[in-house]
């Protein structure tokens, strides 16, 4: 092998984990996104708006209706905190508590079968805050001084 295929191959082989972190990147904004607009749209907004189902799921619940406008409010946070880079890590850690919680009252009070949509996006956020980490980290050092 000639020193020039040999600096060619270590060139391609260094730059392909590069690569793959980029595209990784890619594929866990694109998730970022849609779960975002889920999250405000589709879950959020209804809980603030009184939809109807939203106000019957909270009360089979049982804890009043308090629980679904803090519900609301940590889901549009965690939303608005996925699109913003620097918070994403955080944000994605504090929606997987949330989604844990979602499980269990699916599983406990509710329809165990929905439990696996609140259990996916948990492993989405795990994704996205491992990613993070670095940013996450930079925060965290930031609020102790």
């Amino acid at each position: 092998m000639s020193t020039q295929s040999v600096s060619t191959h270590t060139l391609t082989t260094a730059q392909a984990p590069a690569a793959e972190s980029r595209t990784l990147r890619k594929a866990l904004w694109a998730a970022q996104i849609l779960l975002a607009a889920f999250l405000l749209v589709a879950s959020a907004l209804p809980k603030f708006a009184g939809q109807s189902e939203a106000v019957e799921t909270f009360a089979k619940i049982g804890w009043g209706q308090w629980l679904r406008y803090v519900t609301g409010a940590v889901e549009a946070a965690g939303a608005i905190g996925l699109v913003v880079p620097r918070l994403a890590g955080l944000a994605a850690t504090g929606l997987i508590g949330l989604m844990g919680g979602a499980v269990l009252t699916q599983i406990l009070v509710l329809e165990p079968a929905w439990a696996l949509l609140p259990a996916a996006f948990a492993v989405v956020f795990a994704a996205v805050a491992w990613d993070r980490r670095a940013e996450s980290r930079e925060i965290l050092r930031a609020l102790k001084r």
